[in-house]
C-alpha cells in the first residue's frame, strides 16, 4: 500500500452547522457538506445542529452533533451521562414512541421498495412495546485493566473506539446487572489476572412466571490465562455474596464450565405464562433479551397461526423451541429444525419439562438445499419462520416442497424480511399484516413480523 493510502485523512477541527434531511436505517442523520454524503450521529431529521468530524471517508463523512440549534420535536434529554459516548445505545436523544414510529416507517419503506406493496395492501399490526429502561437480560461487556483510569473498567465499548466507557451503571441492562458493576470493577482489580480477562458475558433468567419477580443472573468471565486459587475464590465469594452464578471460560464455548453453586443443573428459566410454559436454557444458549417483549411476540404468533389440533406445523430456526412449545400446546403436530446439535438438545428438554409429546426436533443447515431427511419430504399446514438476520431466501426458494398454506415470519433484519417477502409473493403467497415489535430500545435494531397466506387460482 502506498504512504499516500496508508495515511489518514486529516479532518477539520472545528464544528460546523449543518442541517440533517433524513435518518438511516442505522438512526444517524444524513446531510450533505459540499455535495459529499455526511452521516450525522446524535441529530434527528429536519435538525440543524453543530456537529464536530469523527472521520472521513472516500465516499462519506461521519459526524457527531455537539449541539441541536433547531430541535426535532421527538427529542428528549436523555437520562444516561454517557449515552453520547456509550456504544451500548444510539438513539436515546429520541423518545421511545417515536423511535417505533420510525423503525415502522423504515419496514415500510424497505417492503414496498422490494415488493410495491404499501400499508394500505396489507393489515399494519399493532406496534409491540415495553418498559424502555433496563430490559437487556443478555449482554457482552467489555472489560479492561487500566491502571490511569484507577483499576478496571466493566461495560460497552465507547462509539467508534475500542475503548471501553467509563460506567458505573446502565440504563438498558437489567437492574441486577446494572447494579454489579462498581462491584465488579472491584472484583477485577483485586485479581492478579486482571489485564486476563477481556470480557464477561451476561444472562438473566427468570424466578417465576410474575413479571416483577427478582431475576437469577450468570456470569460467565473469559479468562486468557489460567486462575490462580485465590482469584478463583475471589470469583466464587462474589458470586456468594451477590446470589448469582459463575462461570469461567478459559478458551471456547465448550470450556464454558461453573463454579457456583457447585451443586444444580447448569440452568436459567424464563416462563410464557399466557402459554402456560417454561423453559429452561444455559447462560451461553441463544435467547431473546427482551423478556416482556418476547411473551407478547410468542402470543401475536399463536394468535396469527391460530393452529387447530392435529395440524401440521414447521419451526424453522427454532432455537430451544420458544415458538416450538407453545405451537404445540395448541393441539398441533410441530417439527422444529434448527442449526445447532445443543440447541435441538435443548428444544427437547424443554418438551420434556413441560410434559409435551407431540413434537420433534431436528438439525440441519437451512442455508443449503434441504436433503432427504424425513421432516424435508413432508408437507406442512403452517410454516414459522425465524431466522437470523441474512434472512431465509435459501427455504424460501425450496418453499413449495411443503405446500404450506400460511407462512408467519418473525425477523430481526427488515431488509432481508422485505426481500424475502419479495421472493414469496413472487412464489404464489399473498402478504396479508406486517408490523414491528421494539425489541431493543434505545437502538436502531428493528424486530418485525409479516403473515402470508398461499394464494388460490
Amino acid at each position: 500500500m502506498s504512504r499516500r493510502r496508508s495515511r489518514r485523512r486529516k479532518i477539520p477541527v472545528e464544528p460546523i452547522e449543518v442541517s440533517v434531511e433524513s435518518l438511516t436505517q442505522e438512526g444517524r442523520g444524513v446531510t450533505r457538506i459540499k455535495g459529499k454524503v455526511a452521516f450525522v450521529e446524535g441529530a434527528l431529521a429536519g435538525e440543524t445542529v453543530l456537529a464536530k468530524y469523527v472521520h472521513s471517508r472516500s465516499q462519506f463523512d461521519v459526524l457527531s452533533a455537539e449541539k441541536i440549534l433547531l430541535k426535532n420535536d421527538a427529542r428528549i434529554e436523555s437520562d444516561c451521562p454517557v449515552s453520547g459516548i456509550c456504544g451500548g445505545c444510539s438513539l436515546r436523544h429520541m423518545h421511545p414512541d417515536q423511535q417505533l414510529e420510525m423503525k415502522q416507517q423504515m419496514l415500510l419503506d424497505l417492503l414496498q421498495r422490494a415488493t410495491g406493496l404499501t400499508s394500505v395492501d396489507f393489515e399494519l399490526l399493532p406496534k409491540l412495546a415495553a418498559d424502555a429502561s433496563h430490559y437487556r437480560r443478555k449482554a457482552r461487556l467489555a472489560v479492561r485493566y487500566v491502571e490511569k483510569k484507577g483499576g478496571a473498567l466493566v461495560g460497552f465499548r465507547e462509539k467508534h473506539s475500542s475503548f471501553i466507557t467509563v460506567m458505573d451503571d446502565c440504563r438498558v441492562l437489567v437492574r441486577e446487572v446494572s447494579n454489579l458493576i462498581v462491584n465488579l470493577k472491584c472484583l477485577i482489580s483485586s485479581l492478579s489476572s486482571a489485564a486476563d480477562i477481556p470480557q464477561i458475558e451476561v444472562a438473566a433468567g427468570e424466578t417465576e412466571p410474575d413479571p416483577g419477580a427478582p431475576l437469577a443472573i450468570a456470569l460467565v468471565f473469559r479468562h486468557m490465562k489460567p486462575l490462580t486459587p485465590a482469584d478463583q475464590d475471589a470469583l466464587t465469594q462474589f458470586a456468594s455474596e451477590h446470589r448469582i452464578h459463575c462461570y469461567l471460560q478459559p478458551g471456547g464455548l465448550d470450556s464454558v464450565h461453573r463454579v457456583y453453586p457447585d451443586a444444580g443443573k447448569e440452568r436459567l428459566a424464563y416462563f410464557l405464562p399466557d402459554e402456560e410454559v417454561q423453559f429452561a436454557f444455559h447462560p451461553v444458549d441463544f435467547t431473546q433479551i427482551n423478556g416482556p417483549v418476547n411473551r407478547q411476540i410468542v402470543s401475536r404468533v399463536v394468535e396469527l397461526m391460530a393452529v387447530q389440533p392435529g395440524e401440521s406445523v414447521l419451526d424453522l430456526f427454532c432455537g430451544l423451541g420458544n415458538f416450538t412449545l407453545p405451537l404445540a400446546k395448541q393441539g398441533a403436530q410441530v417439527v422444529g429444525v434448527e442449526g445447532s446439535h445443543a440447541m435441538v438438545e435443548r428444544g427437547y428438554e424443554n418438551a420434556d419439562l413441560n410434559g409435551l409429546k407431540g413434537l420433534e426436533f431436528y438439525c440441519a443447515d437451512l442455508f443449503k438445499p434441504l436433503d432427504d431427511a424425513e421432516w424435508a419430504q413432508q408437507r406442512y399446514d403452517r410454516i414459522l419462520l425465524d431466522p437470523p438476520r441474512s434472512g431465509a431466501i435459501e427455504v424460501i426458494q425450496q418453499i413449495r416442497r411443503f405446500s404450506p398454506k400460511q407462512i408467519v415470519y418473525v425477523s430481526c433484519n427488515p431488509a432481508t424480511l422485505a426481500r424475502d417477502s419479495a421472493e414469496l409473493l413472487a412464489r404464489g403467497y399473498q402478504l396479508k399484516s406486517a408490523g414491528v415489535m421494539d425489541m431493543f430500545p434505545h437502538t436502531a435494531h428493528v424486530e418485525s413480523m409479516a403473515v402470508f397466506e398461499q394464494q388460490h387460482n
